[in-house]
């Protein structure tokens, strides 16, 4: 059965605040992965002042062996904006990512990051740090942009966060969590029987949890052979099997001149914007 895991960080940071930081170093996390049968994984920066020289760095790990790894574009919401469109078209384009991740660590999302999405077909893994309101607007205002809300909505464990993310798990279609560094077992299970193996990826936010600890979860829910296959690879695949990487013209333009018409204006809400 391949097996991938979604959400790992790879590179090194420059911030130096703790380790998600400053670095994130993939050779120990290989060999629990190896040894737990992780055979593909997906990887992301870590947090960095600079996503542009982070996303190369992830980059020359990804093209070194791309029959292993997958790679999602970091974006930082506020400080990239009027270039996502361009930061995330060279990510596609010439390092083959397939997807997008934002964290709400650094800035909440915009329009101008769903846009993009839309325009490459990219599913979008947003950190939402346990202020889930925001997904019934992203499910309401993007049918047609699929996101990942990582750690079923909270990794500090808010049990309030996680178990509110069902609800937007079962009401839309286009919104989808994984299962990394979810403690509490229990809402992990209701979440499955609830909204199904089809919302879930598997996933360790490695190299600092140990990838093969979090599989074991998986291993416990008891699924059938079909539903933990959707889980731990089937699921990932068909939502990064659709990109575009050639972004639709329309949407392209809507974007560049973003800027000027102020759309930006429209999600002035601050519990979407930080000002």
């Amino acid at each position: 059965m391949l097996i991938i895991d979604c959400h790992c960080h790879a590179g090194k940071g420059d911030g130096l605040t703790g380790p998600w930081d400053t670095n994130a170093p993939l050779k120990p996390y290989l060999g629990w992965a190896t040894d737990a049968g992780i055979q593909k994984t997906v990887l992301f920066a870590a947090f960095h002042s600079n996503y542009t020289l982070a996303n190369q760095q992830v980059a020359s790990i990804v093209q070194s062996n791309p029959n292993r790894f997958y790679g999602f574009a970091f974006v930082h919401a506020i400080r990239d904006r009027g270039r996502v469109l361009k930061m995330v078209k060279k990510a596609v384009q010439e390092y083959g990512f397939c997807g997008i991740k934002l964290h709400r660590y650094d800035a909440r999302i915009s329009r101008e990051v769903c846009e993009t999405a839309r325009a490459f077909r990219l599913p979008v893994l947003y950190d939402v740090v346990a202020e889930i309101s925001v997904v019934e607007l992203l499910g309401q205002e993007y049918p047609d942009v699929n996101f990942i809300i990582p750690h079923l909505g909270s990794f500090s464990d808010d049990w309030r966060a996680q178990a509110g993310m069902i609800d937007y798990l079962v009401r839309f279609p286009n919104i989808y969590t994984d299962t990394s560094g979810v403690r509490r077992f229990d809402l992990l299970q209701r979440a499955v029987d609830c909204a199904g193996p089809d919302k879930f990826l598997f996933g360790s936010d490695g190299p600092w949890l140990h990838p093969g600890v979090e599989l074991a979860k998986i291993a416990a829910l008891k699924l059938s052979t079909g539903d933990a296959t959707k889980i731990l690879s089937g699921n990932l695949l068909k939502l990064i099997g659709r990109v575009n990487r050639k972004p639709q013209p329309a949407k392209e333009h809507s974007i560049s001149v973003s800027k000027e018409v102020g759309f930006s204006k429209s999600w002035r809400d601050p519990w979407l914007i930080s000002q």
